[in-house]
């Protein structure tokens, strides 16, 4: 099983799209074993966005995901960063696969509704943003379906 962050940024909360941006995630099979509404601080913003610091859109980015409340959410399933990546399409919605999320919903590159971690290190380095040690549950498979650990 792998972990993954995704964020329903601003745009996304507010054009009222959260629950049609969960509901795909869900229906392709992924998990949630996290989740909490948030206003972003500077301060997060600025780790979140580490690697881009010094480049020239770097203070958009942190002004655009403090502007109003995101979700964070942690997924959880087989090749969960993998799926999400594939569900939510390229960056540019223009650009981005028919009927991703990206594609059937978003309007611009630098307002394209979601965030979500690129690969294994990135992923353990954000769910530590945003979420601490105990606030992550578990499931696990039984025969009747899915169960919480």
């Amino acid at each position: 099983m792998e972990r993954t962050l995704f964020l329903v940024k601003p745009d996304a909360m507010q054009r009222g799209l959260a629950g049609e941006i969960i509901g795909r995630l869900e229906r392709r099979g992924l998990k949630i074993v996290g989740m909490k509404l948030l206003q972003m601080d500077r301060a997060l913003a600025e780790q979140h966005y580490a690697e881009h610091r010094g480049k020239p859109f770097f203070e958009g980015l942190v002004a655009f995901i403090t502007s109003a409340p995101v979700i964070a959410i942690a997924w959880e399933g087989k090749n969960a960063i993998g799926t999400v990546r594939a569900t939510i399409g390229s960056t540019d919605p223009a650009a981005a696969a028919p009927g991703t999320i990206r594609a059937d919903l978003g309007l611009e590159k630098g307002r394209n509704l979601v965030h979500a971690s690129d690969g294994p290190e990135s992923a353990a380095r954000e769910l530590a943003l945003f979420f601490a040690p105990g606030e992550l549950v578990g499931w696990q498979r039984d025969v009747d379906g899915w169960v919480i650990e």
